[in-house]
């Protein structure tokens, strides 16, 4: 991280401290193609994610877990196929796991490197993080920050090779993430 990329910190006014996940209000989307001439669409609705923030951006870390039997994609027939063993095999892979290792930018437009776990493979991942601000609500007076990352993961890179033609190769993520500031910040 530069000099320059700590004295933007600013222009990310997060309080330090453990800011919590505000499920109700985040989503974990993907993208694949199907048979190379469609997109099917789904989302994990079992999520578990947390940003720690420092005194600087090189303390700023993000940890995610994704339970991969959570998966959705309106279809529950498929659902079932594809947490199946001749596919995504949730049994032997029943998470997904981030965890970040550097984040940088400054305003609204971030990237974050990582590291993404699934099952017993790990590779790096780059998620651009936009900033979407910060609000406090006046039902509670809590304060909430939102973003949302984008990114993309080959299937085969992660042992998950099953199916080619029949599905694509890359997995475009997105990432709808609201935090909530702690309390006493």
């Amino acid at each position: 991280m530069t000099t320059h990329d700590i004295a933007a910190a600013p222009a990310l006014p997060l309080a330090p401290g453990r800011w919590t996940l505000d499920p109700l209000h985040s989503a974990v989307n993907f993208t694949i193609r199907h048979l190379g001439i469609a997109k099917v669409r789904g989302r994990f609705t079992d999520v578990e994610a947390g940003l720690y923030v420092g005194r600087t951006a090189d303390e700023i870390r993000v940890t995610a877990t994704i339970d991969l039997a959570s998966i959705d994609t309106g279809n529950p027939d498929r659902d079932a196929h594809v947490r199946a063993s001749d596919l995504l095999d949730v049994e032997k892979r029943p998470t997904m796991v981030f965890r970040s290792t550097r984040v940088s930018g400054e305003g609204g437009d971030w990237t974050m490197e990582g590291e993404l776990t699934i099952g017993d493979v790990t590779r790096p991942v780059t998620l651009a993080v936009e900033f979407g601000g910060l609000v406090d609500v006046p039902m509670d007076g809590s304060r909430h920050a939102g973003f949302e990352a984008t990114g993309e993961i080959r299937r085969s890179e992660f042992g998950l090779d099953f199916a080619p033609g029949l599905l694509g190769e890359v997995v475009k993520i997105q990432l709808d993430m609201q935090f909530v500031e702690p309390r006493g910040a």
